[in-house]
């Protein structure tokens, strides 16, 4: 048993059945980018205010997602001029139960990030549903989408004792570029999000200040991106990328 796992099993459990109603579809978002021994030490210091998504008995769960973008990258290049009303189109995979969703997020120009998503078997988007779906919450036309990149990672899920917020923790994340062929492995590095709607008070901000963790964005698919294919122009990316390796001490690029 790892440390995290170890220290994950003092934690009061909460199944997904009593999370039903936490589902912040819309939400503030804030991104912490830290290291696992700093995860391991917030871990210990968060066990008496939240509580851990249990399913079939584990704490850790695994995700797959693979992400489509135009053929000229516009939601990547969107996105990294820091546009509002940026979207992204995923696929997600629930590995512990093989169920997989179609999922649309939009960022509006107040912050908040709206998510759509559908139950899918599959990505081929051809079925009545699935191409109503994305013509009502999709800026982009099918035909001009291809998928760009898959990412695999576990992710720990606590919620607050009084379940106004979900936080998660992405660890051993793992990238493959789907035009370029290229695979990275982060090693270290983790992505914490704090979810929530509003601003309501949060336990763990007190605990991130003291681990002096503080708020720093990361796309998955952006920086998945720009980690397996050297074509893509970084531009406003470069100080990020330089941020975030000196934090973690994880080359990125």
């Amino acid at each position: 048993m790892s440390k995290i796992d170890s220290i994950l099993s003092s934690f009061a459990p909460i199944t997904l059945e009593e999370m039903s109603g936490i589902k912040l579809m819309n939400r503030i978002d804030t991104k912490f980018v830290t290291t696992r021994e700093r995860v391991e030490q917030l871990l210990l210091m968060a066990r008496q205010e939240y509580y851990a998504q249990q399913t079939d008995g584990q704490r850790l769960s695994g995700y797959s997602t693979i992400y489509f973008d135009t053929t000229d990258y516009d939601m990547f290049y969107v996105h990294q001029t820091g546009h509002t009303g940026r979207q992204k189109l995923r696929f997600r995979t629930y590995d512990s139960s093989g169920l997989q969703f179609m999922e649309v997020k939009t960022k509006n120009n107040h912050g908040r990030t709206k998510k759509k998503r559908m139950a899918v078997e599959d990505m081929s988007m051809a079925s009545d549903e699935e191409r109503e779906f994305l013509q009502k919450h999709l800026r982009y036309g099918i035909a001009t989408l291809r998928p760009a990149l898959s990412n695999h990672f576990e992710r720990i899920t606590l919620v607050n004792r009084g379940k106004t917020e979900r936080l998660t923790i992405d660890l051993n994340l793992r990238f493959s570029n789907l035009v370029t062929g290229v695979r990275r492995d982060v090693g270290d590095l983790v992505i914490i999000e704090l979810k929530r709607d509003g601003h309501c008070p949060s336990p763990v901000l007190d605990m991130l200040l003291d681990l002096r963790i503080h708020p720093h964005g990361f796309s998955k698919y952006c920086m998945g991106s720009v980690m397996t294919n050297d074509g893509l122009q970084v531009n406003r990316f470069k100080r990020k990328i330089i941020e975030v390796e000196v934090m973690t001490g994880c080359r990125l690029r």
